[in-house]
């Protein structure tokens, strides 16, 4: 096999002299060196060009979907864009309150919001709140009866558009636990509602027919039921969710943001929608912008059978092989421009069988315990989706951009483990 695919890789990573990875002018063993592995490395020139594009194209209604991969750093960094921020739990709220982010900038999500949540939504102030349920509905008014201010809201609806994805990630399908189903008629039901409550703004319809979808169209299809639910209400804004895929691995092409937001623009202007179109990206502007960098503990040859290499990691800094059994490549970040011609399983160090990283990776020969080996696109769902499982310690991220690399995320320490306990 060839060497990795520089389109898997963040945007401005290049070879050095040696052969070896530099990601913004910066030599990952380097980084490897001084901070530790396992490590988020990320490339916020990536991460600024991609959120600039989804300024571009949805000016007013670009929203970071902050389940992707958050902390008070990138917090900061989409907001300096331009970018909204999308936060699902009061744990995200708090988070991009804590970097700085004006309340009215963030819009608060969640198929079961809590009444604490929304009391603290409501407190601060937050732009949007996107209704998923007639409870939700209850606690709102319970909550302005009591004093707080009327918030401006979406009701988002299940628009009954199958996205070409993995099944645990649709969510747009009648048989989703989020969401006003528009086939029942429950989205009318909630959106009429809404429009007749004093407690809350309705502002708009909003969709979200699921993640790592690489048809656009079937954005534009969702659109035209979001159409008809909002036909004649005049709303000044439409939301069409995020999900846009990006390529994991060798031979997968997906689209850019701005070919998303032209397709969708145009749809919206033949179906003659006039509300201001949002958007909610996550995975698109942060998984291909980081990698992660492992240091390879064992390996153990199986003749006839594979090759297992074990790393100081595992499914509890990227879950995602094991949930969905998303595929990854696999390279050696000191000879990143060498033909890739052995094949091995990367594994994790955490006592379960299906602690794999990377079934089928590809790696040239010679590798030996000690070297580094990275995965590329990274930057979503690893570091927010981790855990502690083994007590294992989450890892450390950086961010690196012209040649300087600043620490966003310590790596977490043993008495972080105990921390909570009583």
């Amino acid at each position: 096999m060839s060497s990795i695919p520089f389109s898997l890789l963040p945007d401005n990573a290049a070879v050095d002299i040696d052969g070896s990875l530099l990601v913004a002018g910066v030599r990952i063993g380097d980084l490897a060196a001084e901070f530790g592995t396992p490590l988020f490395v990320y490339d916020e020139g990536h991460l600024r060009s991609r959120a600039q594009a989804a300024v571009a194209g949805f000016p007013n209604g670009a929203v970071y979907a902050s389940k992707a991969f958050l902390c008070t750093a990138m917090a900061r960094l989409v907001a300096d864009e331009g970018m909204r921020i999308d936060v699902a739990t009061g744990g995200e709220l708090y988070v991009a309150l804590h970097a700085g982010v004006p309340a009215d900038r963030l819009v608060l999500h969640g198929n079961n919001k809590s009444l604490s949540e929304l009391e603290m939504a409501l407190t601060s102030g937050v732009g949007r709140i996107a209704i998923d349920s007639f409870e939700e509905l209850e606690r709102i008014e319970h909550l302005v009866a009591g004093g707080a201010k009327p918030p401006k809201v979406f009701i988002r609806v299940t628009p009954g558009v199958e996205a070409h994805t993995h099944e645990f990630v649709k969510t747009g399908q009648d048989d989703s636990k989020f969401g006003f189903t528009v086939s029942s008629g429950a989205a009318a039901a909630a959106i009429e509602r809404a429009r007749a409550s004093r407690a809350m703004e309705l502002r708009g319809i909003h969709a979200h027919i699921g993640s790592q979808v690489f048809r656009v169209d079937s954005f534009a299809e969702s659109l035209e039921v979001l159409a008809e639910s909002a036909a004649g209400l005049d709303l000044p804004e439409m939301v069409i969710g995020g999900g846009l895929g990006v390529a994991y691995v060798e031979g997968e092409r997906a689209p850019s943001i701005s070919a998303w937001a032209e397709v969708v623009h145009a749809a919206a202007d033949r179906l003659g929608i006039t509300s201001e179109l949002w958007c909610e990206p996550g995975r698109s502007i942060a998984a291909s912008a980081a990698i992660t960098v492992y240091t390879i503990g064992t390996v153990k040859r199986l003749p006839g059978i594979r090759t297992y290499v074990a790393v100081d990691g595992g499914m509890s800094d990227n879950p995602r092989p094991v949930l969905y059994g998303s595929g990854y490549e696999t390279f050696l970040p000191d000879r990143v421009a060498e033909d890739r011609t052995e094949t091995i399983r990367l594994v994790g160090k955490h006592c379960e069988s299906g602690d794999v990283l990377v079934r089928e990776g590809a790696v040239p020969t010679g590798f030996a315990v000690d070297d580094l080996i990275a995965t590329p696109v990274t930057g979503a769902y690893g570091h927010s989706m981790g855990s502690n499982y083994n007590k294992v310690l989450r890892p450390a991220v950086v961010f690196v951009s012209d040649g300087d690399a600043r620490l966003v995320v310590r790596r977490e320490r043993y008495e972080d483990l105990i921390a909570t306990d009583v």
